[in-house]
């Protein structure tokens, strides 16, 4: 089968094309949003193969996985004429918790007849108004890259993206009181001056951005893994903590709830409480070592790569029947 899909999260994507498909990335000459290509910083089989705007126009696809609104409009362009879910079968994958007046938020593919509508957390599908569009759930999957966990550094980790940009969503103004607990090294795009901007100041709060394959072994080297997001999907960086072997801190908000379950770590609404949980496991290494542990187990066993790739076989042979 070839499935057509453009490169918007590298993380989710990584798992999806070790699958037994070809998948069709488009690419441009700027590699802009609309065309990036094969990844740089992720390990993806030969089996994704980059094409320009001008071969999709020739090209023999299956399947079209849309991410992103435009992306409709974008492929009946760029393949000739032919249209998502009409003429090329066709499933919107949502990636995000809704924005703007949750409870009332309409999804873009609402009341459609000619695609499924696939969200990637339960909690997604329940906070998005789908209307009468079918909808299926299929959770993360992710590639193991392995117990690598030593938490050698007491320090917590934490990822995420423009840190300082997203503010309240991702729980940036909790840093500066849970940085009394634990010392944050705070990993992912555009952190540069979150420390100044939160008036943090030494050994408190470090930065970095690293590539994916140098930031698994980071993290497996911090003590715990912190997870202060009020609002947003689940994130892979937690799915992959987890993996990797560390403890997880977290809000208990969003589908983190159903991620991380009783013995992988600590979650509550409270930050008092994940501030207390933090200092006891840079207190207890051994603790930590052993709630780690189960966190690595709970995430293979639901969040595992055969899952994860058997749920999408399943639903693209439903969809392309």
């Amino acid at each position: 089968m070839n499935i057509l899909l453009w490169h918007v999260h590298g993380s989710w994507t990584t798992a999806f094309v070790q699958g037994p498909h070809s998948y069709l990335v488009p690419v441009t000459p700027d590699r802009g949003p609309d065309g990036l290509g094969r990844a740089r910083t992720f390990s993806w089989p030969a089996s994704v193969r980059e094409l320009t705007p001008g071969e999709l126009r020739e090209a023999e696809v299956d399947l079209v996985v849309l991410q992103r609104p435009h992306e409709e409009e974008l492929a009946e362009r760029w393949l000739g004429g032919r249209r998502p879910g009409r003429d090329v079968p066709a499933v919107y994958l949502e990636h995000n918790a809704p924005d703007g007046d949750v409870p009332l938020t309409r999804h873009p593919c609402a009341d459609r007849d000619d695609l499924t509508l696939v969200h990637v957390t339960h909690f997604n599908r329940l906070f998005w108004d789908n209307g009468r569009t079918r909808t299926e759930v299929i959770e993360h999957g992710v590639v193991d890259p392995g117990h690598l966990y030593t938490g050698r550094l007491p320090r917590a980790a934490v990822v995420v993206n423009e840190p300082v940009r997203r503010g309240r969503w991702t729980g940036t103004d909790l840093l500066p009181a849970l940085a009394e607990a634990a010392p944050l090294d705070v990993f992912g795009m555009r952190t540069e001056g979150l420390a100044a901007h939160l008036g943090l100041a030494g050994e408190r709060c470090r930065t970095a951005d690293l590539p994916q394959r140098e930031l698994h072994p980071a993290l497996a080297e911090r003590r715990l893994y912190l997870h202060p997001v009020r609002w947003t999907s689940l994130g892979l960086s937690l799915l992959e903590a987890m993996h990797l072997g560390l403890p997880v801190v977290a809000l208990a908000t969003t589908e983190a709830v159903e991620a991380v379950p009783a013995g992988a770590g600590k979650l509550s609404t409270r930050p008092e409480v994940l501030a207390r949980a933090a200092r006891h496991y840079l207190a207890e290494p051994e603790a930590a070592a052993e709630d780690g542990a189960r966190a690595r187990q709970a995430a293979l066993e639901r969040y595992g790569l055969k899952r994860f790739l058997d749920d999408w076989e399943r639903l693209m042979t439903e969809v392309c029947a």
